[in-house]
């Protein structure tokens, strides 16, 4: 059976006061969310959404992995909106969230916003998620080079997000997977500091544990100008286990989550 061997780090970085991101890492399940930086409780809607889809994934053991993934985006978003409900001051609260589920078998990618997830094969590096942001979509039109795309001041404009305002239209794929693959699911705090080719140098370390702590350890010397997490898993072929995974970043605090008790499983028909 197909499952992850993992690893998560989460830093606050050198600049911000406190980390708006959340992170899962499980034997079935990788997943990240980055709360929207600027608006209000942005930790809030990165744990929420980190505990709901982790939740669910633990609770359904072997679900459709796509039909579980578009579940939880769409439990997510209720509760960010239960939350804004409950505290107007949480208005404009919101998050990114890119994740991964497997069934053993399958593997079902989810993706809003410009969380990214990267997968190294045989030794190369490869994109997995396309961004859902102003930039990306300029470059899509040809009206921006990636380069100028790079250093935009726009180029943190989410066009997609778990704000509670509206379900988001994520993308749903199923992607192709084999023992021996390694997977990295980060959020900007990373990228925006860090070029392809020395993710692909520092993701190839000899374990995931490492290659997490070095990736963190590069955005920080780099500048560490926002939240770094990086959750990185080896896939290995093994007899089935039970286990809970980590929870990193905000998503430790039970207190950030909305709801914990309005998490409910999915009925099957």
């Amino acid at each position: 059976m197909l499952q992850f061997r993992f690893a998560a780090e989460s830093d606050t970085g050198l600049v911000r006061g406190h980390n708006e991101d959340s992170g899962f890492a499980g034997p079935y399940l990788l997943a990240v969310a980055d709360g929207v930086g600027g608006a209000a409780a942005g930790e809030v809607a990165s744990a929420t959404t980190a505990y709901v889809v982790s939740a669910l994934s633990l609770a359904h053991p072997g679900t459709d992995p796509l039909g579980l993934l578009h579940s939880a985006i769409e439990k997510s978003t209720e509760q960010v909106r239960a939350g804004v409900e409950a505290d107007p001051a949480k208005q404009g609260m919101a998050t990114t969230l890119t994740a991964i589920l497997t069934d053993g078998v399958r593997f079902g990618l989810a993706h809003v916003g410009d969380t990214r997830a990267y997968l190294l094969h045989s030794g190369v590096l490869r994109q997995l998620t396309h961004d859902h942001t102003l930039v990306q979509e300029m470059v899509d039109a040809g009206r921006m080079s990636a380069e100028e795309a790079a250093v935009s001041p726009h180029r943190h404009i989410v066009l997609q997000a778990v704000d509670g305002r509206s379900v988001p239209t994520p993308d749903l794929t199923w992607i192709d997977l084999e023992a021996g693959d390694r997977l990295l699911l980060c959020t900007d705090g990373l990228t925006d500091l860090i070029g392809d080719a020395d993710i692909q140098r520092l993701l190839a370390e000899d374990s995931p544990r490492l290659a997490a702590f070095r990736l963190v350890r590069a955005a920080l010397e780099a500048g560490g100008v926002d939240n770094i997490t990086c959750v990185v898993a080896d896939l290995v072929d093994a007899e089935p286990v039970v286990g809970a995974g980590l929870l990193v970043g905000s998503a430790r605090d039970i207190g950030n989550v909305v709801d914990p008790a309005a998490v409910r499983p999915v009925r099957s028909a």
